[in-house]
This record gives structure tokens, C-alpha cells and sequence, in this order.
């Protein structure tokens, strides 16, 4: 529900604030006071287009705020949440625009920022205007496929229209990347087997690069090494002159132990026995050290072209690495990852054989559940366009027609059917669409028309606030008392708001707003009042009898309210 507009300097508007209740409420008073700017700014605040032609002359700024409150079962707290937008669904939506007098706008929604094209979201979830001069309510071909499934009732059909959809659209992205694949896929198992050969002529090891680097920092080494192992091996003696020192030194010192014998614990006998076994461990520690020095400098003997041979091996590995783009540890799980590719090249037919059947079992839900769909709609849009056309008699359009046309559109989520209501509302005029056929009255007749046929099919997941422009133009008495009643009617399951000048319209209300003029210091302003008992019959009263009230005007004003 629409449940109050703040309007700022717009037009002819200086400052308006109108709390509005649930039921049918209509907006009366002369041409030019106003009524129109009214929905000029609610258009406004509800994104609708606007330009700096709305800022009342004088202003910086015009602004209007509209607050709705809203079922907890309405989808746009849906809305609300996939624009992350903050809300309380104890309080109401706050919707609200200001525009420059340099053509700026800015939009808000519960005073959050937002684009003006997400306003308008919000605002399509919200409200409905029918008349000549909006381009949202039937006027918007778009949305007449919603109204005749609210109508059928396919909300089920829509579900599993879908779901079947978005199965088979997978279904078709799937094949089409293995497709593309099929176009390199002779090209990528060439690049492949090349890859496995040389990767398996090289049977790269775990842990070579390393071992290689170092066996080859050995080999660099290994001449100079051997060089130094061959002087010390010199040093030692090789021509046995330290071997025959130490004998000719423990040979002089066993004779002199022998002169003085072994017996006896003094000092002298002590040192010398010290001394003999110091020379005796000399003579083999001497051995060990040139056996241990020979044994090194064979290591570092090695064959020749060995070194050549390693590093060929070692550049060969580091290049392949570099050309794949990894290190050399890496190429086994390289070769492992090649050879995987290449089975599931080799398995492409067999993947692309099922995408396609996927595809066409998906295909086939999918036909099934839009064929039903598309059944189903031509039986509901045979029920509207006859309870539409019933409806057309009592609001002066008996020679009219109208018709739901179904045509077939490409595959989608909501089936293959493009909806468009066509009209006729004259007998040999051609049926054509609604929003170019119809005058303003018509149209808004239409729509009342095709909103009172929809009425038991609304629900409060969708419920907007419905406006009526016009809807009375051009017709009077009986005809005007059957636009009324249908207004009140639908009024029952939405809040409804009017436009008028028809006395037993605007009898017909819950609530009557009185749009008024004056002018101040050289301005033409603009008022609302919302009339109590009294003041309505008076305001009635002159819609019957124009500048002058008569107590008869009164007394049929009177009749009127107690019929409505």
C-alpha cells in the first residue's frame, strides 16, 4: 500500500504531504489544478523518466518521497535483498528523488544511494499507472506474458519451465566448450605426444638436477684436487727415506735399552720405552696416511669425457624445463599430467557423444514442459480475452475486442511465448496493439477491464498499487456508475487510486482528495486537501453541478455517496 507522498517544489507543487489509506481513493478538482503533477512526481520518486522541466520555477530542487508498506509475503523484499539494500519489514519502503534545476537526479531507496534504473526496479514492483501518459502498466507489452500466467495460474508450469531450461542451457554450454576443444584438440595431441616422447627419452629422476649440479661442481674441482693429493702423497715420502730415519732411530734407541735392560722403574727406563713405542706407531701411522692419500687421488681419477657427458645430461634437463615452463623436479609430474591430457583427448568422441545426448534428452524435457506450457496459455488467454470482453459493455466499449496473441519467440525461462494484448475499439478498425490503439480513456478502461478479469488471480507476492488516469473520460451517467463500481470492486484485493472528474466515480471512493489551485505573490500553487463527509458532498456536488452548488446538486451528491 501507498501509504504517503511528500512532494517539494514540484510544478506547481511548493510543499505537499498525503497520507493515503487501503481501498479505492480518488484525487478530484478542476482541470490545470494539479492532479497530473501529482502523478508526475509519484512517477518520479518510482523512477520513472523526469527532467529538470519538474523543478518549480525558482527552486534549486524538486523532491518526492513515496513510502510503501508491504506484505511480508511481497517479492520485493526479494529485490530488495539482491541489491543489498537494508530494510525492516516492519516499516516501509521509502522510495525518493530529487532532480536539479541542472537536470541532476539522484535516487534513494530507505535513504541508501542507488541507481535510478534500480529505483525503477523496485518502483515496477510497487506500482502501476494505466493512462495514456505512462509507459509502465499495460502500456509495457512486457508485461503481459506475467499477467495472463497470474491469470492461468502457471506459477508450477513456470517452475519446472525453468529449472528444464537452465538444464538445457548447461546442457548446450557443455557441448559447445567440448566443440570448441574439437577444433585444437589433432593440434594438442601432436604437442602432446611430442611432449610424452621427449620426456620419456630423457626419464628425468627424482632428485638428478641436484645431484647432477653437485657430481658436476666435483668434476670442475677434480684436477686441481688431484694435483694437491699427488704433492701430499710426495710429501710423505714415497721413496721410503722417512721409513728408514724412524728404523735407523728405533734401532739406535733398542740398542741402548738393551745396555741398560728392561728392569727397574726409574724415570730413564720410563722415557725410553715411551720413545721406542712413539716411533714404532710413527712407522705404521705413516703407512695408513700414504695408503689413505693414494686411495683419494684414485677418486679423483676419473675417465675422460666424463664431465662433457654430465653436463650434456645436466643443460639437456634444465632446457626441457625451461620450455615447459617448470623446474627440473617438476618434468615427472609434467610427464604425468601430458599423459593424462592425452587420454582425454583419446576419450573426446566418446565425451562429445554424451554432451550431445545430454543435450537432446535436456531438449526434450525442455519441449515437453514449454509445449504444456504454451497449452496452457492459449486455454487461459481463451478465458481472459472472454471475461475481458464482458467486462467491455458496462464501461461504454461494447463494439470492442480484445485479444491475447501467443506467438512463438525463441526458447527461454518462461517458455517460447511472447504474450501481447491487441485491441479493436471500433467494429471495422483493425486489431492492433494495446498501447498504440487505445485513446487515454480507452486504454484506462482496457486496463480496468483486464484488472477486474485479473482480480482473483492476485496474490500478495505481487501486489502493486494500481492508478487510474482518465479512466472516466468521455463518458457519464450509467457508464461512469460501472467504472466506479468496478473500481470499488477492485479495490477489495488492492489499493486503488483514481484520477477523475466523474461525480459517481469519484462517489464510489473510500477516500476523496480535493486537488486545488491559487496563486500567491504571483505564483500559481498548488493544494491537496483529503475531504471529510461534509466537504466531500460539497466537492461532489460541484462535479455534478459545475460553478454554481444548488441544494439539489447537494441532495444528488448526498444520493450518490449513499449509493457508492
Amino acid at each position: 500500500m501507498l501509504s504517503e507522498i511528500s512532494i517539494r517544489n514540484v510544478v506547481l507543487i511548493e510543499a505537499l504531504d498525503l497520507e493515503l489509506g487501503p481501498g479505492l481513493s480518488a484525487m478530484t478538482g478542476e482541470t490545470g489544478a494539479g492532479k497530473s503533477i501529482i502523478l508526475d512526481a509519484l512517477g518520479m520518486a518510482t523512477g520513472a523518466r523526469s527532467d529538470k522541466g519538474l523543478v518549480r520555477t525558482g527552486a534549486d530542487k524538486a523532491r518526492c518521497v513515496a513510502s510503501f508498506s508491504i506484505r511480508s509475503a511481497h517479492k520485493v523484499w526479494d529485490e530488495l535483498d539482491a541489491a543489498d539494500i537494508d530494510y525492516d519489514q516492519n516499516e516501509d519502503i521509502v522510495l525518493r528523488r530529487t532532480i536539479t534545476s541542472d537536470g541532476r537526479s539522484r535516487a534513494y531507496i530507505n535513504d541508501a544511494p542507488v541507481s535510478v534504473k534500480l529505483l525503477a526496479q523496485i518502483g515496477q514492483n510497487l506500482l502501476e499507472v494505466h493512462g495514456q501518459h505512462d509507459g509502465r502498466g499495460l502500456l509495457d507489452p512486457s508485461t503481459h506474458r506475467g499477467q495472463l500466467d497470474r491469470f492461468g495460474g502457471h506459477d508450477n508450469l513456470l517452475g519446472k519451465c525453468a529449472a528444464v531450461f537452465e538444464t538445457m542451457k548447461a546442457a548446450a554450454d557443455d557441448l559447445e566448450v567440448l566443440k570448441s576443444r574439437q577444433a585444437k584438440s589433432e593440434e594438442d595431441q601432436a604437442f602432446f605426444e611430442h611432449a610424452i616422447g621427449e620426456l620419456d627419452r630423457l626419464a628425468p629422476g627424482a632428485g638428478e638436477d641436484a645431484q647432477l649440479a653437485a657430481e658436476r661442481k666435483l668434476l670442475q674441482h677434480a684436477e686441481g684436487a688431484l694435483g694437491e693429493l699427488r704433492a701430499a702423497g710426495d710429501a710423505l715420502g714415497q721413496d721410503g727415506t722417512y721409513e728408514t730415519r724412524i728404523a735407523q732411530a728405533l734401532a739406535g734407541l733398542e740398542r741402548v735399552r738393551a745396555k741398560i735392560g728392561d728392569g727397574g722403574q726409574s724415570t730413564a727406563v720410563t722415557a725410553l720405552k715411551t720413545a721406542i713405542s712413539a716411533l714404532e706407531k710413527a712407522l705404521l701411522e705413516l703407512e695408513e696416511a700414504r695408503i689413505a692419500v693414494t686411495d683419494a687421488a684414485n677418486v679423483f681419477t676419473f675417465e675422460p669425457g666424463k664431465l662433457d657427458r654430465l653436463e650434456e645430461r645436466l643443460f639437456a634437463l634444465r632446457a626441457v624445463a625451461r620450455k615447459y615452463g617448470v623446474d627440473v623436479d617438476g618434468l615427472q609430474g609434467l610427464r604425468q599430467k601430458f599423459g593424462d591430457e592425452l587420454l582425454a583427448l583419446e576419450g573426446y568422441s566418446e565425451n562429445l557423444a554424451e554432451a550431445e545426448r545430454a543435450l537432446r534428452q535436456a531438449q526434450a524435457s525442455y519441449n515437453r514442459i514449454a509445449d504444456t506450457l504454451t497449452k496452457a496459455r492459449k486455454s487461459a488467454a481463451n478465458k481472459l480475452d472472454k471475461s475481458v470482453v464482458a467486462e467491455l459493455p458496462p464501461l461504454k466499449m461494447d463494439k470492442a475486442q480484445f485479444v491475447s496473441e501467443i506467438t512463438e519467440t525463441q526458447d527461454g525461462q518462461f517458455g517460447r511465448d511472447q504474450i501481447r494484448f491487441l485491441v479493436s475499439t471500433n467494429p471495422g478498425t483493425a486489431i492492433g496493439p494495446l498501447e498504440k490503439i487505445a485513446s487515454g480513456g480507452e486504454l484506462a478502461r482496457f486496463a480496468l477491464a483486464i484488472k477486474v478479469a485479473l482480480a482473483g488471480a492476485m496474490s500478495g507476492s505481487d501486489q502493486k498499487v494500481m492508478i487510474f488516469d482518465e479512466v472516466d473520460q468521455g463518458v457519464g451517467g450509467a457508464v461512469a456508475d460501472a467504472v466506479g463500481r468496478r473500481l470499488a470492486k477492485l479495490a477489495k484485493s488492492a489499493q486503488v487510486l483514481v484520477v477523475t472528474h466523474s461525480p459517481q466515480v469519484a462517489a464510489s471512493a473510500d477516500q476523496q482528495i480535493l486537488i486545488s489551485k491559487s496563486s500567491k505573490a504571483g505564483a500559481t500553487l498548488t493544494h491537496v486537501t483529503v475531504l471529510d463527509a461534509n466537504t466531500r458532498t460539497e466537492e461532489i456536488a460541484r462535479m455534478l453541478a459545475g460553478k454554481t452548488v444548488t441544494d439539489e446538486a447537494r441532495a444528488a451528491a448526498r444520493k450518490l455517496l449513499k449509493a457508492g
